[in-house]
């Protein structure tokens, strides 16, 4: 039987389209060009294989009625925004793609046309409970790029990361979520990948080999045998066409107020701060979504985090809405699936953390957390009782469902761990935009100087403090209520020099520097040992106490105790040391101490030095 496509296309307004085929040795010729046909807007055609010869790509030339507000560009060849894998030409050129009325054929990307598949199903992944999470944010280029223990051909790819999963389960890391890896446009210069070309094609970029969907599906299914769950860090809030200004790739010119979120004079909509907003309401926008997530879902991926997800729960006009049919869809399709979804329920015009975000259920990164600990590391007045709030699971946002808060002191925008307690102003120059980027305020401590070039004479206890601090962090992450998230490479103090936003920055600013791994092999050790006793001693319910029974969460209290099933924590971000007394029975021992020089147990009393934490376990 002689093989075929049946290719489609979604456009209401368009009034002609024509899919044109192309093989990679001419990208400038048409090998065939086909008209299509249209039912209800639904644009298809039939493409026969040998009428094509070697020719595997396609793209689309749409046009449209004139009178009718809207970007149609039929000079544009368009991306299928359903294509599964992206070819780039040689002479690909975003800024060519800007420019209205200019033919883009043999300058802009082209869907690959489907092979067949020999694919089995995917092995399903672990499924952890909240006190066995772990979650611990990765750039597939970043981690392995200049890693001399993973094979210089494949540093930076899917494949690459095979080489790192048993270091990973060492730590105790049970969830890996992925940076996106959705395909993006390398002409655009974002290395973190928040601006998506191709929802549902994987990132050529991160593929080794010449099959991007077997190299995923085999660094999916090894992390699974290795007890890791995967989840994928999705972008479906904007594209990367920005503004009116942007490359016309294929949402623009295929019908544009469907897609996008416009202003009544035709501009874009921007509450993602990246140029424009998907119309996510609308029931071409959503196919798409959804689209993207079954596919994920079929490659053995077992959770999604949402950016800007509450861009996702807009109504048609793009206004806040306190329920969704997209977002309920999601939501079904999690269920059916056993999809673990995490949503980022804010964006520049809505903060919908707690149950006014419309997936009620869905677990929330929880930025509150983030600033709590961050103000009770460094001492600020009045942060004991915030800090108690989000130890306790932030039931103010959650209630008793612990389960829901994702809790970080530090994610891939802003400082990582180490750079947190090393700088108190950002140093974003190598950014090109003026150190203008990057937020202000990032409620850290240098722990008494700025940046790595410090006096001999204050050198040593800078560098020791730094140490401490950090240990404190990752004690107060992983012991409280909720599911800790740490950033590769913070566990052994991965820096970037005190840049805060790199998100342009595809080189050792944002690699992970293993050289730094036995420089902080004392700090590795620590948050190892403190992950394994989350797991092994903390599943209970958690109390509060103080230097006594009761918690001091006054205006000048810098310290906090409480109890999780068999761990006593006591935190003193003091700058004195202060003498708690343990409040449950049993016999206790020192687990884990992040003062270098320890602490003692002395009939249920142990003094804890300043700005350090103590870890006590109960004999079993």
């Amino acid at each position: 039987m002689e093989r075929s496509w049946t290719i489609t296309l979604w456009s209401s307004r368009a009034t002609a389209v024509t899919v044109v085929v192309v093989d990679r040795d001419r990208p400038y010729e048409a090998a065939r060009s086909v008209s299509m046909h249209q039912i209800d807007g639904v644009w298809s055609a039939t493409v026969a294989a040998n009428d094509v010869g070697d020719a595997d790509l396609y793209g689309f030339r749409v046009t449209g009625p004139r009178n009718e507000p809207g970007r149609f560009d039929p000079a544009k060849i368009l991306l299928d925004p359903e294509g599964t894998e992206v070819w780039f030409p040689p002479d690909h050129n975003r800024d060519h793609a800007r420019v209205h009325g200019a033919d883009t054929l043999g300058r802009s990307p082209l869907a690959v046309l489907p092979h067949a598949s020999q694919r089995q199903s995917v092995r399903r992944g672990p499924r952890h409970t909240v006190n066995e999470l772990v979650i611990y944010e990765v750039h597939v280029r970043g981690i392995t790029k200049s890693a001399a223990h993973v094979p210089e051909p494949v540093r930076g790819t899917f494949a690459g990361l095979h080489h790192d999963i048993a270091r990973m389960q060492a730590l105790g890391i049970t969830a890996v979520e992925l940076l996106p890896v959705h395909q993006f446009d390398p002409d655009e210069g974002n290395y973190w990948g928040y601006m998506p070309l191709a929802w549902s094609a994987l990132h050529g970029g991160y593929v080794g080999g010449d099959d991007p969907d077997r190299e995923f599906v085999e660094m999916v299914e090894a992390f699974h045998d290795a007890g890791i769950e995967v989840i994928l860090d999705v972008v479906y809030n904007h594209t990367t066409e920005e503004d009116e200004l942007g490359p016309t790739y294929h949402l623009r010119a295929i019908d544009d107020q469907a897609y996008y979120v416009l202003h009544d004079d035709g501009s874009y909509r921007d509450d993602a701060g990246c140029g424009n907003v998907v119309r996510a309401a609308h029931p071409a926008a959503a196919a798409l979504v959804l689209g993207s997530l079954g596919r994920f879902a079929d490659l053995g991926v077992d959770g999604f985090r949402f950016d800007l997800g509450s861009l996702l729960g807009r109504d048609i006009n793009g206004e806040i809405q306190s329920s969704s049919e997209l977002i309920d869809q999601i939501t079904a399709l999690a269920a059916e699936r056993d999809i673990r979804l995490i949503v980022e329920p804010w964006d520049l015009s809505a903060y919908q953390v707690g149950d006014s975000f419309p997936g009620r259920t869905w677990a929330q990164w929880n930025g509150q957390f983030r600033d709590h600990c961050r103000s009770f590391l460094r001492a600020e007045v009045g942060s004991a009782a915030g800090m108690a709030g989000s130890i306790l699971g932030s039931p103010n946002l959650y209630g008793g469902d612990i389960g829901r808060s994702i809790n970080f002191v530090t994610a891939h925008d802003g400082f990582t761990l180490y750079d947190l307690v090393s700088y108190e102003h950002k140093h974003n120059d190598a950014n090109g935009h003026g150190g203008a980027d990057g937020t202000d305020d990032n409620k850290s401590w240098n722990c008494g100087w700025e940046g790595d070039e410090i006096p001999d004479d204050i050198g040593a206890d800078v560098r020791a403090l730094r140490v401490q601090q950090m240990k404190n962090a990752m004690v107060l992450l992983l012991l409280s209520g909720g599911v800790p998230m740490l950033v590769a490479g913070d566990e052994f103090a991965q820096t970037q020099h005190g840049n805060n936003n790199p998100y342009n920055q595809d080189n050792e600013t944002t690699w992970l520097d293993w050289a730094r791994r036995p420089m902080f092999a004392d700090l590795t050790d620590f948050v190892t040992i403190v992950i394994a006793l989350r797991k092994s001693h903390g599943d209970g319910v958690i109390e509060l106490h103080g230097l006594g029974p009761d918690p001091d969460l006054g205006f000048t209290s810098h310290s906090i105790a409480w109890q999780r099933g068999d761990l006593y924590v006591m935190a003193n971000a003091w700058w004195e040391p202060l003498t708690f007394q343990v409040q449950a029975d049993g016999s206790w021992y020192v687990a884990a101490c992040s003062d270098s020089s320890g602490a003692d147990l002395v009939e249920n009393r142990i003094t804890v030095a300043p700005r350090s934490t103590v870890v006590l376990a109960r004999h079993r």
